[in-house]
């Protein structure tokens, strides 16, 4: 494993397992498969309702606490100041554990100054390692950054592939001082990104897939990528991308592919906000949150 240092000195593995749109009955075996792959960076959040199955998967694997780097993030509805205190409480008791090493605000819409103040003071209790966004647009995340508070974000997490490269994006992160991570490093398939032809072509040369290729082109761009998968072969697959490296040409072959347009959505569009706020709605309803956690 490979390891980037945040802006506040603490360590974070470059590849995590995402937990994102796996039902809670099966999110235990899959982090459970994702351990024993190797992985020790977590990553989950508010709105996947699996919070507590991660938990009890790291707590019942018998590897020590401090050997994992466990993330969550808030949902909008918990922002403003008060309410994301308490969530985040509620994430430590579901998540078995007084510290979480990496919490982030999910999306940058509400009132994310308020939450933002509260991870803060959350940080500076111990409670929280490092604190920062996902989805922050640059001019959202430079606005943090510049009129915050005190703690610049350590990471941003967003949409990174090879149709939606993020340069630009990453170049103004790191300018704040903040670490760019992936979500989605694989595009969820689409636009036939395991069939590409250069992915495949140069995934030959070295006897890797193309999804291992995209990952290797995020490392060596200083990216951390979280990936997601339920099935144990595919999560060694994705793990074993630290014994090559692309070489600076297949590194500018898969910069072509960029397109600069997002798989998935813009924040920016308020149709695609309504839809966030619809989403969250039903999928509350479709759990039995009650007994999860009170502050859904």
């Amino acid at each position: 494993m490979e390891y980037v240092t945040l802006n506040n000195g603490v360590k974070m593995p470059i590849l995590g397992f995402g937990v994102y749109q796996i039902p809670k009955e099966e999110t235990k075996r899959c982090v459970h498969h994702a351990i024993e792959a190797g992985y020790r960076s977590i990553d989950t959040a508010q709105s996947y309702f699996n919070e507590t199955e991660v938990g009890e998967a790291i707590a019942a694997c018998g590897i020590p606490r401090k050997e994992f780097f466990i993330t969550t993030k808030v949902w909008i509805d918990h922002y403003g100041y008060d309410k994301c205190i308490k969530a985040v409480e509620a994430s430590l008791i579901k998540l078995k554990t007084d510290y979480i090493d990496l919490v982030l605000l999910h999306q940058p819409f509400s009132d994310y100054y308020g939450a933002y103040r509260a991870l803060e003071d959350l940080y500076a209790e111990g409670k929280i390692k490092a604190i920062g966004v996902s989805n922050f647009y640059p001019d959202r995340l430079s606005d943090l950054c510049l009129f915050g508070r005190t703690i610049i974000p350590a990471v941003n997490q967003v949409e990174v592939n090879p149709i939606h490269a993020q340069f630009d994006a990453q170049a103004n992160m790191e300018k704040h001082g903040v670490r760019m991570e992936a979500w989605a490093p694989f595009g969820e398939g689409r636009n036939g990104l395991f069939e590409n032809e250069t992915l495949v072509n140069i995934g030959k040369k070295y006897a890797k897939s193309a999804a291992q290729v995209m990952l290797r082109w995020l490392i060596q761009r200083g990216v951390i990528a979280v990936c997601k998968s339920v099935h144990p072969e595919r999560m060694k697959q994705n793990f074993a991308v630290f014994d090559f490296a692309l070489s600076e040409q297949d590194m500018n072959e898969i910069e072509k592919m960029n397109t600069n347009n997002s798989l998935f959505f813009h924040h920016q569009d308020p149709a695609m906000v309504e839809w966030f706020d619809r989403m969250v709605k039903e999928r509350r309803n479709n759990h039995d949150c009650r007994k999860d956690n009170k502050n859904w």
